[in-house]
């Protein structure tokens, strides 16, 4: 491919839209193109990139003996119904109606569709295993796109399912899926780190996701500093790391916080510590409200709260309802003299002495709380979301903090689709049996971004050779000499020829800008053709990862680029 010919326009300035390294690389370097809130075109380079990872990741599906199919995007609200998932996705979902005002959903994921195929095809236990995979591009109306392709409204993704007919079956596909994951990611040059994850409304008992580590990650991940225990911090258990208190039970007094309803300030104002107040917030059920008590410099974890309940629905209580339960307003609400109403706990104030807690009265906390003597607890659970300095409950070392990019994510889903389907076949005793499914999915477009936020430097992109656009640029410096043309085109072709990803710059501008564009683009390799160089029959090799210069003889070039591109792979 010759530069002129093809489309490339890097920009000077990044957008003001840009909010993170990758985002801002992506844009300038010609890769992506905003049309709106979470939406973007990709450009050429960028449709290059995804062609590259879609390629590694239908190799390691073959080698698996995963079998391609190609499902609707859109996707009748029946089904969801069906499957007792519309309400439980309600507004991540895009929603259109055809001309007869029937309702269909921008799939958002397959789950539905792909076991609706099955059980019409599938009647036999002969027919099983079955591992089915896609490409497709998904919509999701994400309540705030932000950072690019990271989370955007239209995305690529591969997802991919597997019908067995028994839990052995299940954890084999399962693994080979796991194992896949891992080599397509390591091809991709991602750095992944692979955590215990929450199922959320994909369901199944076991997930785990892998994590590309990135200090931008939106991801909390939490890894034991001896053991090999990781975890997604919406899923991770911890022991709270324990606070002494060596002082007597002082009498509980009011005291005036005037518009003061968040932890920090009220610690602030009151010259103490967070982790000396206690949060109460109510959440409302299907059945009733409930009080949950947290220290103060610890958050709910929402997740562990609905498995401990046994609640699938569980909010935040409004306005008016927090009014009726604890007779005050928002932001001063407090576990004493709350009546008719299950109060549970987390396990962090087990053991506080004279805490703050707000007094259901605006403008007013209260000091020297104590639990048994001013208030009950009804039940304690682990509901706290883990941070570092907590303990590890597999081997009580000391929990670090570490942030990812998820790019991919494996369940174990079990029957529930199945199950709510009748995706069933008969075993060899001619028993009907319900299937037994696995999830897969892989973010391609976020992918692609993740492999950028880690590998960049100041001058722009350092994309693997795997996935690279191009893997090399020929870049003549002076295109007025007919000499540096020719011998620019001649290696061109040379390259070509031989099966080499290969781009040509033979724009006439300055060396300058030349350079700066394929540093910022992330050409793995630079061949570059001088005057002076190639008067002593020399030609410049570099690699972007290194920005190392050696000069070849040019009858050695070929060989080179060939002995640089296997060494990287």
């Amino acid at each position: 491919m010759r530069w002129t010919q093809y489309f490339i326009s890097t920009l000077r300035e990044t957008p003001q839209e840009a909010e993170i390294s990758s985002h801002k690389l992506m844009l300038r370097g010609s890769f992506i193109q905003k049309l709106s809130s979470g939406l973007y075109t990709y450009q050429p380079l960028g449709l290059r990139v995804l062609k590259k990872i879609k390629a590694i990741i239908r190799e390691e599906m073959a080698n698996k003996n995963a079998i391609e199919l190609l499902m609707p995007i859109l996707q009748p609200k029946t089904i969801w119904e069906e499957s007792g998932r519309y309400a439980q996705m309600g507004a991540l979902m895009m929603r259109t109606f055809d001309r007869n005002e029937n309702e269909f959903i921008l799939g958002p994921t397959h789950e539905e569709i792909i076991t609706d195929f099955v059980r019409k095809r599938i009647n036999s236990y002969k027919q099983l295993p079955k591992n089915f995979y896609q490409i497709q591009n998904k919509f999701r109306d994400e309540v705030r796109p932000r950072f690019g392709l990271m989370r955007a409204k239209e995305f690529i993704m591969k997802d991919g399912y597997s019908f067995d007919l028994d839990e052995q079956g299940a954890d084999k596909n399962y693994r080979d899926m796991y194992d896949a994951y891992v080599n397509i990611f390591s091809r991709c040059g991602l750095k992944i780190k692979i955590v215990e994850a929450d199922t959320g409304v994909m369901g199944g008992n076991v997930s785990h996701e892998f994590m590309a580590t990135a200090d931008s990650g939106e991801d909390k991940i939490l890894e034991c500093s001896q053991c090999n225990y990781a975890a997604n911090a919406e899923l991770a258990e911890r022991i709270p790391q324990a606070k002494e208190y060596q002082e007597s039970l002082k009498a509980i007094t009011e005291i005036h916080t005037p518009e003061m309803k968040k932890v920090e300030d009220v610690a602030n104002f009151l010259k103490t510590a967070p982790d000396r107040l206690i949060k109460t917030l109510i959440y409302l059920t299907p059945e009733e409200p409930i009080a949950v008590l947290v220290r103060g410099d610890i958050d709910i974890n929402e997740n562990k709260l609905k498995k401990n309940l046994k609640q699938q629905e569980l909010t935040l209580a409004d306005e008016k309802t927090i009014q009726n339960v604890t007779g005050g307003p928002v932001g001063f609400s407090g576990p004493v003299g709350l009546k008719n109403i299950k109060i549970i706990a987390d396990t962090s104030i087990e053991k506080m002495l004279n805490s703050i807690t707000g007094s259901n009265k605006n403008d007013y906390h209260l000091i020297n709380v104590n639990l048994d003597r001013d208030f009950k607890v009804d039940k304690f659970f682990d509901l706290g979301e883990a941070q570092a300095g907590d303990i590890c409950k597999k081997c009580q070392a000391p929990l670090q903090e570490t942030r990812g990019i998820e790019v991919g994510q494996v369940f174990k889903l079990g029957t529930k689709y199945a199950q709510a389907l009748s995706a069933t076949i008969l075993d060899e005793n001619g028993k009907e049996k319900t299937m037994i499914m696995g999830c897969y999915g892989i973010g391609i477009s976020r992918t692609a971004q993740a492999v950028v936020e880690q590998n960049n430097d100041e001058n722009g992109i350092i994309w693997p050779m795997s996935i690279a656009p191009f893997t090399v640029v020929v870049l003549p410096l002076n295109t007025k000499k007919p000499e540096i043309i020719e011998k620019a085109e001649k290696i061109y072709q040379e390259l070509k020829n031989n099966n080499l990803d290969v781009i040509l710059d033979d724009r006439h501008e300055r060396a300058g800008i030349k350079f700066k564009d394929s540093d910022l683009i992330g050409f793995p390799i630079r061949i570059v053709i001088g005057e002076k160089n190639l008067q002593e029959g020399l030609i410049e090799v570099s690699l972007r990862k290194t920005m190392e210069k050696e000069l070849i003889k040019e009858e050695d070039l070929l060989n080179k680029v060939k002995e640089l591109i296997q060494t990287e792979q």
